[in-house]
């Protein structure tokens, strides 16, 4: 087997040359050379054959009449194996049929009689090389697209899986930030009690209440969202107050002791005014203190002027502060303090709220337990707060749905050691755990 090969560049077009004729390889070898192609040269279609086995071949020039195997049959065989390989074939005789099945069969580029003239022959195999680019490229979108097409379908097969999961993600990551936001505001609140005497707890009664009576409203999780958290808040304006102040009860107070109580809903409002999420709680502690009538403090605004949130927190607010000595010196009974509030419906308090408010102690119906009360000595470290845990005086320990560790079982057994008696621990049924409780 002979075969020459002369390399211009790696990327350069590669020609294989087949004639039995020496010289017209040679001639074929230097009109390719000096145009930048790499030549190959086979001597028959049998040497041509196995220089495609083993190599990269662009374009095939075979002559027709070779011995053993012509010019036709040869390309046709190099069409079923390498139909991707240009294929040009030169005959020196006019045999029509040969060609014909050359083109047929072998599926020839172009044919091109001997002697050939040397630019028609540069300007063929430059066309054919052409040819073979574009198809190439063709090719290559072909696949890149099927590629890409079958990623879409995989993408899309995963998309709306993809999509549910992120979402639980991001609802979960919000979930969180709301039970921070709240405990946060528990400490907050707690806190602002330790002052003791009539604070103690006052809010978070509040704040619970306001959120039932809201609830019996049927208002909007935002609103009764609020609404809970200015009752955590009703406090915060009077942070400044004394002691003094803060023992006197409201019917008590003097000409100057009322004004500075009087301003305590407004200081509430410009103390929340920085923060962007309480924007409506400030508002709502604002008007806590309104009437309906128009009597209230500190725009005297009436009925539907004042927002529903304060209306709801003005009755709850009321009814805690009957109870603990703060609008008059006797202490009332919780049966006294719910008669004063239907009492002062229409006038002082909204209709519609005083309704919801008694319907609530008129028709409680008892919601399903599942929590326990549990012994200190019997913590353990996954069990989840049922309820806030608030110490003897009054300070929020931990809010509900926070998961105990070891580390928090033994600061609550220290802490009622300390404290000398017992704690109320109430923890969640393990029948019906709380996926998104609060850890440490």
């Amino acid at each position: 087997m002979t075969m020459q090969a002369d390399t211009v560049t790696d990327t350069a077009p590669r020609i294989l040359c087949v004639d039995d004729e020496p010289n017209i390889l040679s001639a074929l070898r230097r009109l390719f050379r000096a145009k930048g192609y790499e030549v190959v040269t086979a001597h028959s279609g049998k040497e041509g054959l196995e220089i495609l086995e083993n190599e990269h071949i662009d374009l095939v020039i075979s002559d027709m009449r070779m011995p053993e195997m012509d010019g036709a049959q040869f390309l046709k065989l190099v069409c079923s194996k390498w139909p991707d390989c240009m294929r040009i074939l030169l005959t020196g005789y006019s045999d029509v049929q040969s060609i014909v099945d050359a083109v047929n069969e072998g599926e020839i580029y172009r044919y091109i009689a001997k002697p050939w003239d040397e630019n028609d022959m540069i300007l063929v195999v430059h066309h054919a090389l052409e040819r073979k680019y574009l198809l190439d490229e063709k090719l290559r979108l072909e696949k890149l697209t099927r590629d890409q097409n079958e990623q879409l379908k995989s993408l899309n097969a995963t998309l709306e899986e993809k999509v549910s999961e992120r979402t639980a993600r991001l609802k979960s990551a919000n979930e969180k930030l709301k039970e921070n936001f709240i405990t946060s505001i528990k400490v907050f609140s707690s806190l602002i009690e330790m002052r003791g005497g009539k604070l103690a707890g006052h809010s978070r009664r509040v704040a619970y209440l306001a959120r039932k009576i809201a609830h019996k409203l049927n208002l909007s999780a935002t609103e009764v969202q609020d609404i809970f958290v200015a009752g955590l808040l009703a406090n915060v304006g009077k942070i400044g107050f004394t002691d003094e102040l803060l023992a006197v009860p409201v019917n008590q107070l003097s000409r100057d002791q009322l004004g500075l109580y009087h301003k305590h809903t407004v200081r509430a409002e410009q103390v929340l005014t920085p923060f962007e999420d309480l924007q409506m709680t400030a508002k709502i502690l604002r008007s806590q203190h309104e009437r309906v009538d128009g009597h209230g403090f500190p725009d005297g605004l009436a009925a539907d002027n004042i927002l529903i949130g304060s209306r709801i927190l003005s009755v709850a607010i009321d009814y805690d502060n009957f109870q603990t000595g703060v609008m008059g010196q006797r202490k009332m009974l919780a049966e006294e303090a719910q008669a004063m509030i239907i009492r002062g419906a229409g006038s002082r308090y909204d209709e519609n709220v005083v309704a919801a408010f008694k319907d609530i102690f008129n028709h409680h119906v008892a919601e399903p337990v599942d929590d326990y009360e549990v012994p200190i000595v019997s913590l353990r470290k996954g069990m989840v707060l049922s309820v806030d845990l608030i110490s003897h005086d009054g300070v929020l320990l931990l809010p509900a749905d926070y998961v105990l560790t070891e580390g928090l079982v033994q600061k609550i057994a220290l802490h009622t050691a300390s404290a000398g008696g017992q704690l109320s621990v109430r923890v969640r049924s393990p029948r019906k755990p709380v996926p998104d409780a609060i850890k440490i």
